[in-house]
This record gives structure tokens, C-alpha cells and sequence, in this order.
């Protein structure tokens, strides 16, 4: 298939690619790795699947590439995802959670953690795609994608649930080690064409992401890989 400095891993379903991506997050994890997870419901399930492979995360920190200004109790909460399909499952917990504390707001809570984060070299970068080829909280032709200073910034949103969010920048996302997707289902097909196989454009921010001292990958079924070619 082709792509654009990218591996791309096909698989054949949804619950395929949540394995594959599972066993990726647990090989960081067991190497006491800096892991940044993301929202939605594929990464649910590779979470899920995660916590059973591996049920000890103690030499491994947890950080997140964006969160909405919500409680973390609340049902569109992403760290309240991630503690409920895996840190709430695991025996040993990482050695530090890291979450956006992104319902003080989302100026305060962008300079927060922009401070926690600091100078933390990040290892694994997990990201999903939206249908519109969004990447965390960064939206297709929004300022922030033109952000070059900063490792965190405050935004509206841009997709559903319209509330506003936090979100880590393209430096840092494209500074970590390794940059892993996981893209399922044919609504994602023509993201993910335009995401890996064509050119880089802020309409895709997708295509902007890719680990650019190290190494990125695309974990996606059949049905999001559709529309890439042989």
C-alpha cells in the first residue's frame, strides 16, 4: 500500500487493530516508556486489550495529547476513558499519571501542562484520526497548527463535543520518538488516503504528523484502508 513516510499495518477488523495497537503500548510500557494515549472509542478497546496483556505499568508514564474542559468524571472526559479501559485494570499502576486538568479551563490548563510537561522527551505517541483528518484537539486549518513555540495550547473546538479543549502542538507531537495511529472503520477510508498517501496540508492535519527524528506507523483495518492502493 502506499504511504508517505509512514508503515502502514492493515488488518483485517476493528477488534484486529485494537490487538495490534495493544501490543505496541505494552512493549512501551514493559520498556518504562513515556506514553501519550488519546481519546475514542478504537483506542478504548486497544486499552482494554492492553491491560490484559500486561497488568503491570509501574516502570511506565502516562501522559495525553489532548483532553475537552470537562470534569474527568464525565462521560466525554479522555483520561476518564483511559482510567476506566485501563489504569483501573491494571495490578500495578504507571509511575505517573499525567492528565490534563483541563476543567480549571482551557488557558490555565494549557500553561499547566505545558509547565508539567517541561522538557519531557515523549517515547510513543498514540493518535487517532477523525473523518476530517483531525489529529488531538488540532483541526483541520486552525491557527493552532501554525503554533511553533509552544508543546501545549488552549483551542475551540472543532468537531463534536463542541466544548473547548487542550491539545499538545505539531512539535510536540512530531518530537516524540515514535508516533503510532489507529484508524478502523470506512468513515476514516479517504482521511486516511489523503493522512498517508498524500501530500502534507493543514486541511489534513493528519498529514502534518510524523515523528521526525524517529519513527511513525498507521495501525488500520480493512475498511479505513480502502481507499490507500496496493
Amino acid at each position: 500500500m502506499k504511504a508517505r513516510d509512514v508503515e502502514l499495518v492493515v488488518v483485517e477488523d476493528e477488534e484486529g487493530a485494537a490487538r495490534a495497537c495493544a501490543e505496541r503500548l505494552v512493549e512501551a510500557a514493559r520498556a518504562g516508556r513515556q506514553i501519550v494515549l488519546t481519546g475514542g472509542s478504537s483506542p478504548r478497546r486497544a486499552y482494554e486489550q492492553a491491560a490484559g496483556l500486561e497488568p503491570d505499568w509501574s516502570r511506565s508514564e502516562l501522559w495525553w495529547g489532548d483532553e475537552r474542559c470537562v470534569p474527568p468524571d464525565a462521560p466525554e472526559s479522555n483520561y476518564g476513558m483511559a482510567k476506566a479501559a485501563l489504569l483501573d485494570r491494571l495490578r500495578e499502576p504507571p509511575l505517573a499519571v499525567h492528565r490534563i486538568r483541563a476543567e480549571a479551563g482551557k488557558d490555565d490548563a494549557a500553561e499547566e501542562y505545558e509547565r508539567e510537561l517541561d522538557v519531557t522527551a515523549l517515547d510513543l505517541v498514540l493518535l487517532g484520526l477523525g473523518p476530517d483528518g483531525h489529529v488531538a484537539s488540532l483541526f483541520p486549518n486552525f491557527p493552532t497548527l501554525r503554533v511553533a513555540d509552544r508543546r501545549v495550547v488552549p483551542t475551540d473546538a472543532g468537531h463534536e463535543p463542541f466544548v473547548d479543549r487542550v491539545t499538545l502542538t505539531l512539535p510536540a507531537l512530531c518530537g516524540a520518538e515514535s508516533v503510532l495511529f489507529l484508524v478502523t472503520g470506512d468513515s476514516k477510508a479517504e482521511a486516511a488516503a489523503k493522512a498517508f498517501a498524500g501530500d502534507r496540508d493543514p486541511s489534513v492535519p493528519g498529514s502534518l504528523v510524523r515523528a521526525e527524528n524517529g519513527h511513525t506507523a498507521a495501525i488500520l483495518d480493512r475498511a479505513a484502508a480502502a481507499l490507500l492502493g496496493d
